[in-house]
This record gives structure tokens, C-alpha cells and sequence, in this order.
């Protein structure tokens, strides 16, 4: 194990020589995790085998499990697709730089390594000045996945990168914490009609200004042996270490039962944790923790991996949270608790 680079950015124009070192590191093969607007993500040069083979290695990712390539403009986007169509570059337009990644055919010299095997490749160009101008001065395309180990947490601060994976990887690149907090949406434009694969920081809402017909995501998990086409869509991600427990239903019921199961684990001399969607009163010294989506979705997903690793920190050997309203960025906010709850979803009416 070497120890990892740890390289601050400031300003990417007043840190310029820092912004080199990193991207000569991507050039030469090497593992450089960096801040997006959503979350840090784990770049290597998406044209080099065996860095994105390395990826997989130092996140312990399974290998069916797609990338997003990571480009600095839009006239990139002929290197990574092999065709673009009229609605696909509309959508860029619209919202690129920013988290919308939108899977479209891949071209020729995107490896299978980085599409887990598809014939479709998920991209996006990210909107955080430090992403940017690392890619800008690389001038490859970065496929970049969350920098974390796989089914933890994604990160949202530099310091959460290193929890997982210093020593890991040759360098992390510290540009603060990630505004936005959850993933990128993932839209599906290889179809009929497009759909959302993973829902993330550009709402349903907002798309269907654009594109009326696009498809919610779909219910239920893939099927036996389907391959999944995004990011986030087979495993289960976002753990923390502790079981969460989401409680979903009427917004009286649901504070009732998270009132209910803290005394019955305190009882059992359990260290609890509360993830609440409003302000909330700690119940016999468990530690709760406001995300606020009941007003803000938005400041909920900035808040949630924060608060989840934070969790772990203190020690809670169980964690209850309450579900938000799926509106806004509350549909991503849900779909990352459900991940890391995974079968302990409890209904309350």
C-alpha cells in the first residue's frame, strides 16, 4: 500500500500546476479521485484497460456494473458515442454542464470494461470548475465512478475518500464538498422512448419540460441474470455499516413508529440513529439527525451521505429514517435510502 496524494484546489486558475500534476497521473494510467457537483468521483483514462480494471480492483466493484464516462465539452461527445441523435444533444444543451448523464451507443474506442458489456455508454460533462479543468487538462475521457469502496456511502467530501480508499489510489484531488449530494440522474436514450435509470440531481420534473414522455423509473429489481444498464441499479449501495430501517407512510404514523422502535432498541441498550425529515427531539439519547426533506428535498440529498457517515462515526448499531415526499430531488433522496435499506422497509398508516 502507497500512500495516497492528497492534492488541494482552491482556485483550478491560481492552483493550475496542481491541476497538472492530477492530470498527468490520469494520463499515465493512474487512479485520481476528484469533486463533481453530485459526488467525488474515481477517475481513470476510459481508453486505458487496465486503469479502469483498477477501478474495480480498489473499489471491489462488481464487474457487470457500467461507468459514467466523464467528458469536458460537448464537442467530445463523437469520441465516446457512436451516434447522437437531434433529442439526445437537445437535452446536453440543456443541461450539461450539470447532473444529467444520458446513455447513448457507444463508439468504437470505449472499452466493454467500461460499459459492463453493453453496447450503450452512460455520459455526462460535470458542472464543478475543479472537475472541469481536470478534464480539460487531461484530454481523455474519465470514466468515474463514486470514489468509495462499493455499497458504502458515496462521497461528498474529500475526507470521505479517504476513509475508504487511502492507499488505494495514487492521488484525490480536494475541491470541497459536493453541492449537490446525490448521483446524477441516468437517462436511458437507447430506446423507444427515454427513460430514467437512476433518478439523481436533475428532477423528473425538470426533464419533462423538456421531454414530456420521458419514463419514470421502474419499479421492482432486475430480473435473474440482467445485466443492469446503469450505475446503482443491481447491488445494494449507499450502505452505512449499522442495518437502516426506512419507514415510509402518513407523516403522523410514520413519527409515531420512529418514536416506538427508538425506545423498544434503546431498551435493548442499542445505539440509535435518527435520520428525520423534519426538526426532531432526540428520544432517550439516540442521535438524530434533521436532513429536512419534508421542505427541502434538496437539501436533504446534500446532506444524506454526510449524515449516513457520520452515523457510522459515532458508532449506531441501528438507524432509523423517515421517508420524504418523491417529488424533486425527494425521488432520488428515496431511491439512495431504499438502496441502503434494502429489504428493511417498513409501511405506516
Amino acid at each position: 500500500m502507497t500512500k495516497t496524494l492528497y492534492l488541494k484546489v482552491t482556485d483550478p486558475q491560481k492552483d493550475r500546476e496542481t491541476i497538472r500534476r492530477a492530470a498527468r497521473l490520469l494520463q499515465e494510467g493512474a487512479l485520481v479521485a476528484f469533486p463533481t457537483e453530485t459526488v467525488y468521483g474515481l477517475g481513470a483514462n476510459a481508453l486505458d484497460r487496465q486503469a479502469v480494471e483498477a477501478i474495480y480492483a480498489a473499489k471491489g466493484r462488481p464487474l457487470d456494473n457500467p461507468m459514467i464516462v466523464h467528458i469536458a465539452a460537448l464537442k467530445e461527445l463523437g469520441r465516446v458515442c457512436r451516434t447522437v441523435s437531434p433529442l439526445a444533444r437537445t437535452l446536453a444543451d440543456r443541461f450539461w454542464p450539470g447532473p444529467l448523464t444520458l446513455v447513448l451507443p457507444a463508439g468504437n474506442a470505449i472499452l466493454s470494461v467500461v460499459t459492463g458489456g453493453l453496447a450503450t455508454v452512460a455520459v455526462r460533462i460535470p458542472d464543478h470548475p475543479v472537475a472541469l479543468a481536470l478534464l480539460q487538462e487531461a484530454g481523455v475521457p474519465v470514466a468515474a465512478p463514486s470514489a468509495n469502496r462499493s455499497g458504502r456511502p458515496s462521497p461528498t467530501r474529500a475526507e470521505h475518500v479517504l476513509e475508504d480508499l487511502e492507499g488505494q489510489i495514487a492521488a484525490l484531488v480536494d475541491g470541497g464538498p459536493c453541492p449537490v449530494g446525490v448521483e446524477s440522474t441516468v437517462l436511458d436514450m437507447s430506446g423507444p422512448v427515454p427513460r430514467i435509470l437512476r433518478p439523481g440531481g436533475v428532477s423528473l420534473e425538470a426533464l419533462r419540460e423538456v421531454l414530456p414522455e420521458v419514463m419514470p423509473p421502474r419499479d421492482g429489481p432486475l430480473l435473474r441474470g440482467e445485466t443492469p444498464a446503469s450505475p446503482g441499479m443491481k447491488y445494494r449501495h449507499y450502505a452505512p455499516r449499522a442495518p437502516l430501517y426506512l419507514l415510509e407512510g402518513k407523516e403522523q404514523a410514520v413519527r409515531r413508529e420512529l418514536i416506538r422502535l427508538c425506545r423498544r432498541y434503546r431498551l435493548q441498550g442499542l445505539k440509535v440513529g435518527l435520520l428525520t425529515a423534519a426538526p426532531f427531539e432526540a428520544v432517550d439519547g439516540s442521535l438524530a439527525l434533521d436532513l429536512g426533506g419534508r421542505k427541502d428535498p434538496g437539501a436533504a440529498a446534500s446532506l444524506l451521505f454526510a449524515a449516513l457517515r457520520q452515523m457510522d462515526a459515532a458508532g449506531v448499531e441501528v438507524i432509523l429514517a423517515e421517508g420524504i415526499p418523491e417529488e424533486g430531488l425527494g425521488l432520488a433522496v428515496m431511491n439512495r435510502l431504499r438502496k441502503a435499506a434494502g429489504e428493511n422497509i417498513l409501511l405506516c398508516d
